[in-house]
């Protein structure tokens, strides 16, 4: 996860992370174990609208400990997984070795990332959860830019923007609480556990610093860098219970009940670079 580290909003995040990590990596969403086994932890969206990534150059921005990196690699991408939790990328170069799959991890908040890194890529990619810890689009667009060949495509399946107006708590139907327009300011919330683990808590609670990105926003700062859109994909599911209501269906699919189709849920996108 990244944000510009020009104030402290960036430690805060990053000792969250650091504390996740241990959270996620034990609980059933994530599935060590069976990610140990061979299963691919990309969304079947992701697989497909990705297509065939063998022999590409792909860096994922934002990895977490690196089970998406590691699952590219699986399907024969050469994989660069970059995330600014130091815990999650040391766990994530553990189970690089000890599975033998070759990848690549740095530990860095991606706005510093060319200290690190000097190569282009076939891919960028990114998903699930990364664009509320970016302060930036605009620069986040023009990293993105930087490290994409010419004919390369970025590609990102994230949660709707829509969605995180509404409370997600305790709310029993959809109850609006917050604004879908960006500010410059954070929101701040007390975080004393893990999206993931809802029974898992923090010794000692943390904050975390979120920014609101509407779809015009994302879609403007990948513009702005002059990528050409090549589709946008919204979906009325979601991969996990955003939602204390929401229904998880036969295919692990979590969505309103009644099947109904009120908001997106998620979304996708790619953009070439021509």
């Amino acid at each position: 996860m990244a944000q510009n580290n020009n104030n402290d909003y960036f430690g805060s995040n990053r000792a969250l992370w650091n504390k996740l990590t241990a959270i996620n990596a034990r609980s059933p969403l994530y599935d060590l174990d069976a990610f140990k086994r061979g299963q691919n932890t990309l969304d079947p969206i992701e697989i497909t609208e990705l297509g065939d990534v063998r022999g590409k150059s792909i860096l994922h921005l934002q990895c977490h400990f690196g089970q998406d990196t590691m699952s590219l690699a699986r399907q024969g991408a050469r994989a660069t997984g970059v995330d600014f939790s130091d815990e999650a990328i040391t766990l994530a170069k553990s189970l690089s070795a000890e599975l033998t799959i070759p990848a690549e991890f740095i530990c860095c908040n991606i706005y510093d990332l060319p200290k690190h890194l000097d190569r282009q890529y076939d891919i960028v990619f990114t998903s699930g959860g990364v664009l509320c810890w970016i302060d930036d689009l605009t620069a986040w667009a023009q990293l993105i830019d930087r490290y994409l060949k010419l004919d390369g495509f970025f590609y990102i399946r994230e949660f709707h923007p829509i969605a995180t107006v509404f409370d997600n708590e305790k709310a029993l139907e959809l109850k609006a609480c917050s604004s879908y327009f960006h500010q410059n300011q954070p929101m701040l919330f007390d975080a004393d556990g893990s999206y993931s683990d809802h029974q898992a808590k923090f010794d000692k609670a943390c904050k975390s610093c979120e920014w609101q990105h509407p779809m015009s926003d994302i879609m403007n700062a990948l513009l702005s860098v002059d990528l050409k859109l090549e589709f946008l994909h919204e979906f009325p599911f979601c991969s996990y219970d955003h939602f204390p209501f929401l229904e998880k269906g036969g295919d692990g699919r979590w969505r309103f009940p009644g099947g109904k189709e009120l908001i997106p849920l998620m979304f996708s996108l790619r953009a070439n670079k021509v």
